[in-house]
């Protein structure tokens, strides 16, 4: 049976779900059904993506998953989610580990915690790139921009130079957005034309400048 990480999202309510398991054992056998589900969304794809498929995967009826799922869409929103989460975990906890980076440090500090949480899960990555629906794959990116966006502004506002602090939301938006479209080519890129380190010299090279200059305001 596939495990499922523990992550903080595993313990809280689950949004979309059309009752809430409150004994340890439907607790459990929800997390049964979100693996299975995971399993079979990455290795099938959305296409052929299907409640009775994940029931069988999950070992359990189709009954029993209809008690909490009512449709695939909800499980599809559960695992997007949970991945949209962890990436904005994964995020935190290496930027907090350097709080202490200054200058070309803090970029590549930050430019390599998004490369390092965004390439972690590349069959959930290319997923929310690539297969699911338009109205769904848009609302899934817009979620992890926004989540990431926010623990990058927050770190920033706490690097910066107190004079630049009130870009750190404008410099996320631009940096996180940047930094999206690179990994998502790189990691998606069967034979990309640099390496991972390489990468992470150009952005570097990039931000470096960008931070330093602060542009012009207008009025």
């Amino acid at each position: 049976m596939e495990s499922v990480p523990r992550t903080a999202s595993t313990q809280r309510p689950i949004a979309g779900l059309r009752r809430q398991p409150r004994q340890q054992r439907s607790r459990a056998m929800v997390e049964r059904i979100v693996a299975a589900a995971r399993v079979v969304l990455t290795e099938d794809g959305y296409d052929a993506f299907s409640t009775n498929r994940v029931a069988a995967r999950a070992d359990v009826s189709p009954g029993s998953l209809y008690q909490y799922f009512p449709d695939k869409a909800v499980l599809v929103d559960v695992l997007t989610q949970r991945w949209i989460e962890q990436v904005s975990e994964d995020v935190t906890r290496v930027l907090l580990d350097r709080l202490d980076a200054t200058g070309p440090a803090m970029v590549r500090s930050a430019a390599d915690a998004l490369l390092t949480a965004l390439s972690a899960d590349v069959a959930l990555l290319r997923l929310v790139w690539e297969d699911l629906p338009g109205a769904r794959n848009l609302a899934s990116r817009e979620l992890l921009e926004r989540r990431v966006r926010d623990v990058l502004a927050a770190y920033l506002a706490v690097r910066l130079p107190a004079a630049d602090r009130p870009r750190a939301a404008r410099m996320a938006w631009v940096a996180v957005l940047t930094m999206e479209f690179l990994t998502v080519r790189f990691v998606l890129d069967p034979n990309p034309p640099l390496t991972r380190e390489e990468l992470l010299d150009e952005v570097v090279a990039m931000g470096v400048r960008y931070v330093a200059v602060a542009p012009e305001t207008s009025g």
